[in-house]
């Protein structure tokens, strides 16, 4: 189906005067008792309330994963930093006072009446919430408490790789809570747009993510050197997905990495984890972890055998962190960031960064899609090659579109009243070179 201009980008005629009675002007943050100009109250910054939130938040704006400093705390366990890059980069781009938690699981009625005299709007960090499995715990009746607006901030949803998108209601009324407390809800492209318009779920503007646009610089655009004068490469690594998602496991690993042992055979090949227990283990472990972990890829067919080129690579070159700072470090350090990772190379892309997505899911698909980056598919049958995609004319598509889409994630929070820090004649604009 064809989005309707509302929800493929296009200012709403309604603006932010859709906003439920009492939501208004909130998010801008409550009156303060004086002011430099008579007649004018001074407005402070407002307080945000964390929906949903992945890692901690340290130095204001910055995100890490909890407990970060003791790795054995959670070395066994699986988490993607990725999600930590969506909500760091979406505190960069708003201005407030202090960000909190808001407890969905099991919130008290005192709890949500502190909440409601505490803080001005509530947002959701953007994810992968629309599919199937989702659970939304106790948010339904929390959500329809909250007396403030709800800022969904790049949602997006997971079509399975077979059959029709099924949603449980309890997602769907959350959907529809969240519409009816907002100007607009923001989502990651066109599909996830068209599944809230099937739902009658109309005030919708397509904006992405806000990793994308997270050091606030209108004017970024990705410009190739020369292929030649590539030398240092990351490889947005991920070995679990679901077979629900990718038409053919075995096919998607074993491409996977062959590219990623052809890469490294011509380049300085940086190995970028996002969370993978074994990867973990073979970094921060004890040697007893870190033999489980090769023994567990040995098993899982990823590693070949003891031999294996791809585990001498794993000790030499591979990358992890549990703060999002350091992931952004690394990949200024990169010439190019490619792989299977979305948020990992719209970090890179973020830095002006040439990245080059492999694509497997509806997920990857529609983002590439919608911000027209260079994009490999893996079911395609073919064996990756550099040289296609080094074409300057496949990434001023992107240089296009990401200009766009910053016009579209500033007007979203305009729309919906609030204060950011997003403009489009920053003063001192971004600097990016990368060491």
């Amino acid at each position: 189906m064809t989005v309707p201009a509302a929800a493929a980008g296009t200012p709403r005629q309604d603006g932010p005067s859709a906003m439920p009675d009492g939501a208004r002007g909130l998010a801008a943050g409550a009156p303060l008792p004086t002011s430099d100009q008579p007649g004018i109250a001074a407005r402070r910054p407002a307080r945000v309330l964390a929906m949903i939130p992945s890692g901690e938040v340290y130095d204001h704006d910055c995100v890490r994963w909890y407990e970060h400093q003791d790795i054995q705390q959670h070395i066994g366990n699986y988490h993607n930093i990725g999600d930590a890059f969506v909500f760091d980069s979406s505190l960069k781009l708003m201005n407030f006072e202090v960000s909190k938690h808001l407890n969905i699981r099991n919130a008290t009625a005192a709890d949500i009446d502190r909440y409601n005299a505490e803080f001005d709007f509530c947002f959701l960090r953007g994810s992968n919430y629309i599919h199937a499995d989702m659970d939304w715990e106790n948010a339904i009746p929390v959500l329809e408490r909250l007396k403030m607006p709800i800022l969904a901030f790049g949602i997006g949803a997971q079509a399975p790789a077979k059959g029709k998108l099924v949603l449980s209601d309890s997602t769907k009324r959350v959907l529809r809570i969240i519409a009816e407390k907002s100007a607009s809800i923001g989502v990651r492209g066109n599909f996830s747009a068209e599944v809230l318009w099937d739902l009658g779920i109309k005030n919708v503007r397509v904006i992405g993510c806000p990793t994308l646009f997270r050091n606030n610089d209108p004017d970024l655009r990705i410009d190739l050197p020369p292929l030649d004068q590539i030398r240092r490469v990351g490889f947005t690594l991920r070995r679990e997905v679901s077979r629900s998602y990718a038409q053919d496991m075995q096919h998607y690993l074993a491409l996977q990495r062959r590219t990623l042992l052809a890469l490294a055979q011509r380049y300085d090949v940086e190995i970028m984890a996002q969370g993978e227990i074994e990867e973990k283990k073979m970094l921060w472990g004890t040697a007893d972890q870190r033999q489980e972990a090769v023994q567990a890829l040995l098993d899982q067919g990823w590693f070949e055998a003891a031999d294996d080129p791809l585990i001498g690579l794993y000790r030499a070159k591979l990358f992890y962190s549990d703060v999002v700072a350091e992931y952004e470090a690394l990949v200024r350090r990169r010439d190019l960031v490619l792989g299977y990772r979305l948020h990992g190379n719209l970090m890179a892309l973020a830095n002006a960064v040439p990245s080059i997505y492999f694509t497997y899911d509806s997920r990857t698909s529609e983002f590439v899609e919608t911000f027209g980056i260079p994009s490999f598919d893996v079911f395609s049958r073919t064996e990756f090659d550099i040289e296609e995609y080094w074409d300057q004319g496949r990434f001023e598509r992107f240089n296009r579109l990401y200009r766009r889409g910053y016009g579209e994630i500033r007007s979203f929070l305009d729309e919906n009243a609030i204060d950011h820090k997003m403009h489009y004649d920053p003063p001192n604009a971004l600097v990016r070179r990368r060491v």
